[in-house]
């Protein structure tokens, strides 16, 4: 690998590589205090588009991990200043939960039912049938459609639930037309958060579990990226790709003494 500036800015992926299961993965807590006491800006991103981050960090908070709000960024705010920068004031119909509600209106557009020029679909425990309906008939009448993120699942202590990325292949089904996409891999989910901590790509690195996303992402924005084992990527998949993230290591604890 070619190589890189020292780290100065961090970006790091929630599920997988802090928490795993709803419970904190080993050495984390240490990583987020030695991140703090270093001065270094970092951002813990997320695909999950439910929460808001003051409720995102205070989950955290109850697993024993102190990570501000405001150095927490979703999907659901990465879309919200996507379509903040498209159609400023623009209208939306919404599929989701208070996480992406609240992103919206923050950035000015107007949630209704009445001829909207989005649909925007995110993560929710209660996919609607009539919600569906609504956004295929809307999508049908020519409403631009946005989604936060294209993972097809979520986990939860049941197993795996149907996520934004299943939903919104039901309603490309019946409409034909896919929607954009703004959550990771889209590399404009890491620009945006390169944007929030002021950060540049050559000095900037990346953690996530998980290839076909957190990894991917980083590699297109030009970040060096860590790849953990504790979440869904194992060892032994890496070779499958046509892309290699620039360290694989056990766990975060193994990043505690590079910061």
């Amino acid at each position: 690998m070619t190589d890189r500036k020292p780290i100065e800015y961090w970006l790091s992926d929630m599920d997988g590589v802090l928490v795993h299961e709803g419970r904190p993965v080993p050495g984390a807590d240490e990583f987020v205090r030695r991140l703090d006491a270093s001065g270094k800006p970092f951002l813990v991103l997320t695909n999950n588009s439910i929460y808001t981050r003051r409720d995102l960090s205070a989950r955290l908070a109850a697993l024993g991990l102190t990570v501000p709000a405001e150095f927490i960024w979703t999907s659901a705010l990465a879309t919200a200043r996507f379509l903040a920068d498209q159609r400023p004031g623009g209208t939306a119909y919404v599929i989701g939960e208070a996480g992406l509600t609240t992103a919206l209106h923050e950035a000015g557009f107007i949630l209704t039912d009445l001829k909207p020029e989005y649909v925007v679909l995110g993560e929710t425990r209660t996919y609607s049938f009539s919600q569906i309906t609504n956004a295929i008939r809307f999508i049908e009448g020519g409403a631009r459609f946005v989604a936060t993120n294209p993972d097809p699942v979520g986990p939860s202590p049941e197993g795996s639930l149907p996520a934004c990325g299943a939903v919104a292949a039901m309603i490309t089904r019946a409409t034909g037309v896919a929607p954009y996409f703004v959550g990771k891999p889209n590399p404009l989910m890491m620009r945006t958060a390169l944007n929030v901590v002021g950060g540049h790509s050559e000095c900037t690195a990346m953690i996530g579990d998980r290839m076909d996303t957190d990894i991917v992402a980083g590699v297109e924005a030009g970040l060096e990226t860590i790849l953990v084992l504790t979440g869904v990527t194992r060892e032994a998949d890496v070779e499958r790709f046509p892309y290699r993230p620039h360290r694989v290591i056990g766990s975060i604890a193994d990043l505690i003494d590079h910061i």
